[in-house]
């Protein structure tokens, strides 16, 4: 029987990126889904999620710091960067962070 891997990808560092109104550090080098699984590790690993584009249940809105466009992306599909800014999470991923007690915007 073959063994599954490191959960994560190589990285040598951690970087902070802004979720909601908190800002977390994750590791670099990785997907943006696998980077919040290390923030809440059951929690992601529990969720509905595909992990390949197909079940759309990872979708965000973020930016990429002050002046830049807001994009739509999927998290298991987008690369974490530093200073990234989560401004919109779906609600598979609001109900799997929510022990991080993440501030909603106001709808």
């Amino acid at each position: 029987m073959s063994s599954p891997g490191p959960l994560f990808r190589p990285y040598d560092k951690l970087v902070t990126i802004h979720l909601l109104d908190r800002g977390v550090q994750v590791p670099a080098n990785n997907m943006l889904l696998r980077a919040l699984q290390y923030v809440a590790a059951e929690r992601i690993a529990y969720g509905r999620f595909c992990w390949n584009e197909e079940c759309q249940y990872c979708r965000i809105r973020y930016d990429l710091g002050e002046g830049t466009p807001e994009r739509t992306a999927l998290a298991c599909k987008l690369m974490v960067q530093d200073g990234m800014r989560i401004r919109e999470l779906s609600l598979e991923l609001r109900y799997c962070l929510r022990e991080l007690q993440l501030k909603l915007p106001e709808e």
